[in-house]
């Protein structure tokens, strides 16, 4: 009786260690496929052409804060209708108030610039997607940068004049403000002023200020940055390091942080609603510093049911979804965020 006792209990000790041997080797592996991130969406250079055409002419500080600001899509939401709500704030006094906002650096150089901030906010697809963009495929946007500037210039729309300098170095072309304290904003037609037409962003919304129909660059009244200079984020802290492939933040390689942007799972269009934005969905990360080479996404988009997914989703500024936006054939004159017009760099002159 005690042989067949002990003969009893080793047979159970042997099949509870085979049975917890079987449970460890299913279990992480069934948990490990739950886990796996889908690859970050990859577009074509024609694509990311087409997305960085509404910027690539903008001087190259000014496209280094939107490039970077652009991971930050909630962000731009919160500033754009914090700038609606405080229109009374000018210069020295506006400056004052943006620094002690928990913007991205990127975010509040943007306040000086108010209707590149309002463009970001009511085309809020394309600046979520031309953040993804540079996320995942950095050199490949600012290439894309650089080959738009080149159809410009070749089609005869992007030279020096009083408002700008434009410099070649090689195959790179320079954009700078031609007085380092005033900056002017060009204003054009993004699907026509590079030579021949280019497909329009889906949905994307020509805001007056950034946009002047015809085939040339205008420019609206420049923007005295002197105010913003004492500031960690004002104007001379940015810029592109087009051989690096990098935007540049006070001498360093910016880092984005966007939690908006990385963790995608938490993201959806539907949340920037512009009569209802969700600022539970606000995610602040830490702000950026140097040294780390940049991110690189998770995944794309996810949207809710109702909205179209991809990074080339179109919805207008109303939140709602549309079709592609038809190129825009009307001026848009003063009483805009930008101001008037008067032409340059080969451009309509108003």
């Amino acid at each position: 009786m005690k042989l067949s006792k002990r003969v009893l209990i080793l047979l159970l000790c042997c099949s509870l260690v085979r049975f917890t041997a079987q449970a460890e080797s299913f279990g992480p592996t069934s948990q490990s496929n739950e886990q796996q991130p889908a690859p970050p969406v990859q577009h074509s250079a024609q694509e990311l052409q087409q997305l960085v055409a509404p910027i690539a002419l903008y001087p190259d500080a000014l496209a280094a804060q939107i490039l970077a600001a652009s991971t930050y899509p909630t962000e731009i939401v919160e500033a754009d209708r914090w700038m609606q709500s405080h229109s009374n704030l000018k210069g020295e006094e506006l400056a004052n108030v943006v620094d002690k906002q928990p913007w991205d650096p990127s975010v509040k150089a943007l306040t000086q610039f108010p209707s590149v901030l309002e463009n970001m906010d009511k085309n809020l697809s394309w600046t979520s997607s031309l953040g993804d963009a540079y996320a995942n495929q950095q050199q490949d946007v600012t290439d894309a940068v650089q080959a738009m500037r080149q159809q410009a210039h070749k089609a005869g729309h992007l030279n020096t004049n009083e408002q700008e300098t434009v410099t070649t170095q090689g195959n790179t072309i320079i954009i700078e403000p031609a007085s380092p304290e005033v900056v002017y904003v060009p204003a054009y037609d993004p699907w026509l002023v590079y030579g021949e037409p280019i497909v329009a962003y889906p949905g994307w919304y020509p805001v007056p200020g950034i946009f002047l129909a015809g085939a040339g660059i205008g420019f609206g009244i420049g923007l005295s940055v002197g105010f913003f200079g004492g500031y960690g984020w004002g104007w001379q802290h940015w810029g592109c390091d087009w051989h690096g492939h990098r935007v540049i933040y006070t001498h360093n390689t910016y880092i984005s942080h966007s939690r908006t942007i990385i963790n995608r799972n938490n993201f959806s269009h539907n949340n920037f609603n512009h009569s209802n934005v969700n600022h539970g969905n606000a995610f602040h990360g830490s702000r950026p510093g140097g040294g780390r080479p940049g991110y690189h996404g998770s995944s794309a988009p996810h949207f809710q049911p109702g909205t179209r997914s991809g990074a080339f989703s179109g919805f207008d500024h109303g939140g709602n979804v549309r079709g592609f936006s038809s190129r825009g054939r009307s001026s848009f004159g003063g009483g805009s965020r930008g101001g008037g017009f008067h032409g340059g760099g080969g451009g309509r002159h108003h």
